[in-house]
């Protein structure tokens, strides 16, 4: 009897199909299992290598979704995954199938965005291919970079009493996405009851004042290089570091996992915008909850050494939200009023069963 893909889940069809695989190649230092493989061809330097794969009305809604936000976007997602090594991007390639829809000035807006979040981080786009396709956009971009040989940081690396730090705020990006897709609705519910043309083009277009910084941290996000660098000018290596993709309790837990340790997080540490506290309460939307499982944040959880925390905490950016204990205490959060609730992995994934 066939299985069906759903009860595995993303990560654990990932797992199931690559857990037996062994690299025979001496340049292969590190295949499957972390943001980036490693690779090495010379004496004093790793490659890093990453792909992500980005499906029409699976991570995208062109409804709302420019095409040049959507090649920043689609760049800075690879990107951000070599910063999670603690590397630097060198190169991409970027392959797209298309429908008929689709026209050259499209394709040129898309570049257009891919070629800015390029520029800004230095990064030559060197290769790629195109073909059709009879269900709308698919785009599969791969990214090249190079740390110092042996200072990749990986997922595995964590240690008791370690602290735990992430960058930026949590959640805003998903309650920028919870603001597109309840407009969105609210549109399409206007055309299907408006019952004239001067009707329909007389709905008008959704206010976001006063929303801006969850708009932006949705379609346009920031691959944190900043604090690769700072990190490196501070004599800093992270023992274990992620980008939080899939949200933060989801990529604490990969950590926790492969480092097979616990931790514990506080609630009154996560760090969380003004707009995006203010508009989970307009939404009716736990806070915390979007902040832990949102995703699409982008930014770097990482541990480090309880010795550096002196310089963790003058560093900008960058918050000290909990610390690593034994794989026998598991992992959870500490709410404000001292409860303890255990940590779960409820973020956005791929393939589970909707």
């Amino acid at each position: 009897m066939a299985t069906d893909i759903s009860t595995l889940g993303e990560f654990g069809l990932i797992k199931h199909l690559t857990e037996h695989l062994e690299s025979t190649n001496p340049e292969t230092h590190y295949g499957v299992g972390d943001d980036c493989a490693v690779l090495n061809y010379s004496n004093d330097k790793d490659i890093l290598v990453t792909t992500d794969l980005l499906m029409e009305g699976v991570h995208f809604d062109l409804t709302y979704m420019p095409l040049k936000h959507l090649g920043y976007k689609a760049a800075m997602v690879n990107l951000s995954d070599i910063y999670a090594m603690g590397g630097m991007p060198k190169q991409m390639t970027v392959s797209l199938a298309l429908s008929k829809r689709f026209s050259v000035e499209d394709m040129e807006d898309f570049y257009a965005g891919l070629r800015l979040a390029c520029d800004m981080h230095q990064v030559d786009i060197v290769g790629g291919d195109t073909t059709s396709s009879r269900t709308g956009l698919a785009i599969s971009i791969t990214a090249i970079g190079e740390t110092e040989k042996g200072k990749a940081i990986y997922r595995h690396g964590a240690k008791e009493t370690d602290l735990v730090c992430v960058t930026g705020d949590l959640g805003a990006a998903y309650m920028g996405f919870q603001l597109l897709e309840r407009e969105k609705e609210v549109y399409y519910n206007q055309i299907e009851t408006a019952k004239t043309d001067a009707e329909r083009m007389a709905i008008a277009q959704p206010d976001f004042s006063g929303r801006e910084y969850l708009l932006e941290r949705q379609m346009k996000p920031e691959a944190r290089r900043d604090i690769i660098l700072q990190l490196r000018e501070a004599g800093i290596h992270p023992t274990s570091m992620m980008d939080i993709s899939d949200g933060l309790s989801s990529e604490l837990l990969h950590i926790c996992t492969q480092s097979h340790c616990g931790c514990r997080i506080y609630e009154e540490r996560i760090p969380i915008d003004y707009q995006t506290a203010v508009t989970a309460e307009e939404m009716n939307m736990n806070l915390t909850t979007a902040a832990l499982n949102g995703g699409e944040d982008y930014e770097l959880l990482f541990t480090v050494p309880i010795a550096d925390h002196e310089k963790i905490t003058q560093m900008k950016d960058i918050k000290l939200i909990g610390h690593i204990t034994k794989e026998s205490l598991g992992c959870a959060l500490i709410t404000r009023d001292g409860a303890e609730f255990e940590l779960k992995a409820q973020g956005w994934e791929a393939l589970k069963e909707k």
